[in-house]
């Protein structure tokens, strides 16, 4: 009975490091990357549509990411969405494709981006320890049910600190990159 909690346990904690990751990878770093355009909607054919799903987007530089929309009737939305993001970004196109210049980062906005990604880091740490007590419940209600012994109780309560600190430690190991890459000028 006891596997199917630690499977659950595992699975939760997998998932809040993924979300984690791919928080992080929204965030602007100053280098032109397509998922910084992911959560943009566009308001297309009369309901909010992903960008993926509006156009290919691309990173042929460092600092310069392109849109080529598959319909050359919704270059002004996309557009409009881009710049109504928070992203700060200012969009331009020429009537076939949307070119959006990343500008470089000012030494506060990095320190300000900083803090988001700790937030998100400590999120992400939070979601892992949630995942955590709820395995430690389950096992307390399997005990108590005389499911299993209190020593394998024991047991399974340190193999469930373990898996936490494990994925505690690789929130840490994908934040202190992220926070390197935000501090990269």
């Amino acid at each position: 009975m006891s596997d199917v909690v630690f499977n659950e346990c595992r699975d939760k904690m997998h998932n809040s490091v993924e979300a984690v990751r791919r928080e992080f990878s929204k965030l602007r770093a100053g280098k032109a990357t397509p998922a910084l355009l992911e959560g943009i909607l566009v308001d297309a054919y009369g309901s909010q549509t992903p960008m993926n799903q509006v156009g290919t987007v691309g990173a042929p530089e460092p600092r310069l990411l392109v849109v080529q929309p598959w319909d050359k009737s919704l270059i002004g939305a996309i557009e409009r969405a881009i710049q109504a993001s928070d992203l700060g970004l200012n969009p331009m196109n020429d009537g076939q494709v949307i070119r959006v210049p990343i500008p470089a980062l000012t030494e506060e906005r990095r320190r300000d981006l900083v803090k988001v990604a700790k937030g998100y880091a400590e999120e992400g740490r939070i979601a892992v320890r949630n995942a955590r007590r709820d395995a430690n419940d389950a096992l307390k209600r399997e005990q108590k049910a005389n499911d299993i012994t209190e020593d394998e109780e024991k047991k399974a309560h340190a193999r469930i600190q373990e898996m936490t600190d494990q994925h505690v430690k690789e929130i840490d190991a994908v934040f202190a990159s992220k926070e390197q890459e935000i501090l990269e000028i």
